[in-house]
């Protein structure tokens, strides 16, 4: 008798209990999974973009085809580490005091406040490969698993070539030479693989950043004699603040690649670099494409900042013009997205996180600064009043609104540039009085409080 009465409680406790578990476990087995793209040093040179026609860029080109590109998009910093610990983290770098790629982020952002680490504890599977924060996973102890386990073997270099700190090397070997071939061949094994739980996946591409060290073919794919500058003019620095002029450091690099005649050179290792990692994405998408996780599958794809060739005489990132700032933002969301279409709104990377949140069901953190842009993945042409905030520096800033760049140094200098009429930012615009009233609304939009630096070791 007693043994009945305890199998028939036990029976009526899993009845009642079941229900509930069988709801979490759907719900968890619904949840989209995340397929998570950074391109290292990638500006807005991709073909769809259409911002320089040398670039030969067919898996990105591929990716925007499938869901939404959005044509201005905009780092949170123009440096690795700042950049990616800001987007990583949903915080401004005016919120943490994480500025320049020597501030160590850690310190300074929680674990429990990464995105990784949210989706890990809403149930995810959190796996990934090569360059997500500045030097790889960052705190490993938030993955379930990180990084390529077969090292490339170099081959050497068939001919090297630099100019100040500009470097390049055509490379002997096939793609398999460089790390990002083996980042994406464990990605497409994860993508493969059975895991009983949705995944965030986070693949990190390297190239183009420098050294633009790269194989043969792909050099040969941009011919040398068919390179062409980007549109520049000489006195670019003469209307612009001295705090401008310091970053810039025309007698630096640009100086070097000049005087040494080598500005085609590296153009077209820039280029070849891009081609390189638009191959590997194309791995890791055919491979997406011939898993059982397609059609349950977000796509965020995203540069860390923007890259100078020569424009305003300046090279690299680290400042706060257009190129430096602007990089490609591609989503593909199954059920939210409309297919192969540009978004002309201009955004910026804190609104990542968010978005990601939305778009999974999870509840996006109280710490995050940005705001999520699902509505524009829902409708492109929604209406959207917020521009986009770079930052470089304690108290330098960029806001980019849809018509205007208006910037502003820690000496209280600016410049504004009118980005309908003049795309490369040749004519400063701050000093004329026609322009206050601009400069006033886009300046509210500034940090009312930057966080100060924090003293590095």
């Amino acid at each position: 008798m007693t043994r009945s009465i305890y199998c028939l409680l036990l029976l009526t406790l899993t009845h009642a209990v079941h229900p509930t578990a069988m709801i979490a476990q759907e719900t968890q087995r619904e949840r989209p999974n995340v397929l998570f793209i950074a391109v290292d040093d990638l500006n807005h040179w991709i073909g769809h973009l259409q911002r320089n026609p040398q670039t030969i860029t067919p898996n990105l080109d591929r990716l925007a085809e499938r869901g939404v590109s959005f044509a201005h998009a905009y780092c949170a910093a123009p440096a690795c580490n700042p950049s990616r610990a800001a987007l990583m983290s949903g915080m401004r770098p005016s919120t943490t005091g994480v500025y320049h790629n020597p501030d160590d982020y850690k310190p300074h952002i929680r674990p429990d406040q990464t995105l990784n680490s949210h989706f890990r504890r809403n149930g995810y599977l959190t796996v990934g490969a090569g360059k997500i924060y500045h030097g790889g996973g960052g705190r490993l102890s938030e993955w379930d698993d990180y990084g390529a386990r077969t090292k490339p073997t170099s081959l050497g270099a068939l001919s090297k070539n630099s100019a100040g700190g500009i470097r390049w090397s055509q490379l002997r070997g096939e793609d398999d030479v460089l790390k990002d071939y083996h980042t994406v061949s464990y990605c497409i094994d994860q993508l493969n693989a059975d895991h009983g739980q949705p995944l965030f996946l986070a693949c990190g591409i390297f190239r183009p950043h420098m050294p633009w060290s790269v194989p043969k073919k792909y050099f040969d794919m941009h011919p040398l004699d068919a390179i062409e500058l980007p549109p520049h003019i000489d006195d670019d620095l003469a209307d612009i603040p001295q705090a401008g002029v310091k970053t810039a450091k025309p007698s630096g690099d640009h100086a070097k690649v000049t005087q040494k005649g080598v500005w085609k050179e590296a153009i077209q290792a820039y280029l070849a670099s891009i081609t390189y990692a638009d191959a590997q994405l194309g791995r890791l998408l055919d491979a997406l494409d011939a898993s059982d996780v397609r059609d349950n599958t977000i796509i965020v794809l995203w540069g860390d900042h923007g890259w100078h060739l020569g424009e305003k005489q300046h090279w690299r990132k680290f400042a706060l013009w257009e190129e430096a700032t602007r990089a490609p933002l591609i989503w593909v969301a199954p059920g939210v997205t409309p297919e192969g279409v540009i978004c002309e709104r201009t955004v910026d990377f804190v609104s990542i996180y968010p978005t990601l949140c939305e778009l999974a069901g999870l509840e996006t953190p109280n710490h995050c600064d940005g705001v999520s842009i699902a509505p524009l993945l829902r409708n492109p042409d929604a209406q959207w009043d917020r521009p986009a905030l770079t930052t470089h520096g304690f108290n330098r800033h960029a806001v980019r609104s849809s018509q205007y760049r208006y910037i502003r140094y820690e000496d209280g200098s600016e410049e504004l540039y009118d980005e309908q009429v003049d795309p490369y930012e040749w004519k400063n615009l701050a000093s004329d009085p026609a322009h206050s009233e601009t400069i006033a609304r886009l300046k509210k939009w500034i940090p009312e409080h930057d966080t100060p630096p924090h003293s590095r070791r």
